[in-house]
């Protein structure tokens, strides 16, 4: 079983997560052709190495996270907030603790 280091809850079985795709792939416009939408649905790579993987703590915080992991060794190399507003808010409200932790 993997551990995902969540940003905000700290370290979790994998079973708290909900595993929500590839977070590489980039989706075509609203309007874009069926193929466009076709090649990027249904036909993906499964490389061997690093890939970014969009996952959910679905068990604890909700938030939706981006899971660098190495297919070949299960490793996981980084766990980001997938949405860079909250990872700011969450680091603001982490200073201003800090901040009032020292007072």
């Amino acid at each position: 079983m993997m551990r995902i280091n969540c940003p905000f809850c700290g370290p979790r079985d994998q079973d708290e997560f909900s595993y929500e795709g590839d977070a590489s792939v980039l989706y075509p416009s609203l309007d874009a052709p069926r193929e466009a939408w076709c090649e990027a649905v249904f036909f993906r790579k499964n490389p061997r190495g690093r890939v970014l993987e969009l996952w959910q703590h679905i068990h604890g915080c909700r938030a939706f996270l981006v899971v660098e992991r190495d297919t070949a060794t299960q490793e996981i190399l980084s766990v980001t907030y997938a949405n860079q507003a909250v990872a700011a808010a969450v680091a603001r409200e982490r200073r201003a603790d800090a901040v009032e932790a020292a007072e």
